[in-house]
């Protein structure tokens, strides 16, 4: 295998695409290996991976972020958080906590939410007194709660490839995704008491309950998704088309949408969308070499030779997959391992949808990761401020995240006990 990993990182370094380093990596490594009539089956790989009825859930659900997004849902869930927080001492960086978590339940995608978010929470941070380099460092780690709130496109593609239910990987999203909001929540009015951040006017009731009305309809548009799978009114991906209805419904009715605005989310859509689904198809490629190799069992093997301990494992799995989140996409990831995280299942004996939550925060930790995380450079661009100074400032952050995911994978009961509650099925 050392002719994939080797081809695989020289193309990564020279600039390649990651989809493309994926294919030609694997086609490069069968034609070494004297497989390379293999070659000509590669199309209907990639054909197979792509082929399941269960991905239109991802360009239905980006659709209908991008809808509520050019339709000013964005600006409404930053004014509904002022208005709930923003009063506290450095009011906005608790506004961006919030926002996070409810832009979270709309866009499913950190990198989304960095950029949306970054663009209007930064420079209003800065007007408030709070330094740069925090600003951006809170909404690179906040924005982690894009793809672990529901609705999530890392955990569709996750329940995809493993087969383990979207709607309880869904509803196991919500504990670790509060703890995310609750612990960065709590770090914000730490930072602001300790380095005696201003204090804003609180907005009278008429104005807070003026700005709850107007982002109500954005708010509930989760709860929509998963009561209706959890009553069995619709699939994952029914509730994503009722999802694109509903964001248009929104936005044409407080006049909000144009047609115009219509079309430019649907070319975002369509170009995020195309991205996701050829890595998907790319990756298909590794997965066949690694399954004509047997690499997830020879890997799986010599882990067991260093200790057969499942929380040693489990150790060992976590980092290992934090270390892969600084580099990689999510998706790519999730692909790239999948055959490799079954195996390491069944030594640890965990509950799949925990696993797969575990897995899911592990791989968007390292988004933000220093010194190469994809969300550091992101809120970098939008901040103008250093990667060093913004590295520094992420650094407690994702002490707090990590925090929850040493709960997340101790405690079965945090993301558990809501889908054991509703019992949610496919």
């Amino acid at each position: 295998m050392g002719a994939f990993f080797g081809s695989f990182l020289l193309l990564l370094a020279t600039g390649v695409p990651i989809a493309f380093a994926l294919g030609v990596g694997g086609m490069f490594y069968l034609f070494l290996s004297g497989n390379g009539a293999v070659i000509l089956a590669l199309p209907q790989r990639m054909m197979a991976g792509v082929d399941q009825f269960i991905l239109l859930t991802i360009p239905l659900f980006l659709l209908a972020g991008m809808l509520m997004n050019v339709g000013g849902i964005t600006d409404r869930i930053v004014t509904f958080a002022r208005a709930m927080v923003g009063h506290r001492r450095g009011g906005m960086s608790s506004v961006t906590v919030l926002s996070s978590g409810f832009f979270a339940g709309i866009s499913g995608s950190a990198t989304a939410e960095a950029s949306a978010l970054g663009s209007i929470l930064i420079p209003a941070m800065q007007k408030q007194g709070i330094p740069p380099a925090y600003a951006a460092a809170l909404v690179g780690v906040s924005s982690i709660m894009g793809p672990i709130i529901p609705p999530s496109i890392t955990m569709i593609i996750y329940g995809v490839l493993s087969g383990t239910s979207i709607g309880q990987l869904f509803l196991a999203g919500v504990g670790p995704g509060l703890l995310l909001a609750g612990g960065l929540l709590a770090y914000a009015g730490y930072r602001a008491r300790r380095d005696g951040f201003p204090v804003t006017p609180k907005m009278g009731w008429g104005d807070r309950r003026a700005a709850t009305i107007r982002t109500l309809p954005a708010l509930i548009l989760p709860l929509i998704i998963v009561v209706g799978i959890k009553a069995g009114i619709f699939t994952p991906t029914e509730a994503a088309a009722v999802a694109v209805i509903y964001a248009l419904i929104v936005g044409f009715a407080y006049r909000d949408l144009t047609l115009g605005r219509v079309w430019e989310a649907m070319i975002a859509t369509t170009i995020v969308s195309s991205s996701i689904l050829f890595i998907t198809a790319m990756a298909n490629i590794v997965a066949f070499v690694f399954t004509l190799e047997q690499v997830p069992t020879t890997i799986a093997q010599a882990v067991l030779t260093v200790s057969d301990n499942p929380i040693v494992v489990l150790i060992m799995l976590n980092l290992v997959l934090l270390v892969l989140g600084m580099f990689l996409e999510p998706i790519s990831i999730l692909i790239l391992t999948m055959p490799i995280l079954m195996q390491f299942l069944k030594i640890i004996g965990m509950d799949p949808v925990q696993f797969g939550t575990m897995v899911v925060l592990n791989v968007v930790i390292g988004m933000a990761t220093p010194p190469v995380g994809i969300l550091l450079f992101i809120v970098c661009a939008a901040s103008g401020q250093s990667l060093t100074a913004v590295s520094r400032e992420a650094l407690p952050l994702l002490a707090v995240c990590l925090l929850v995911l040493v709960l997340v994978a101790a405690l079965p009961a945090v993301t558990l006990w809501l889908p054991h509650a509703m019992l949610v099925g496919n």
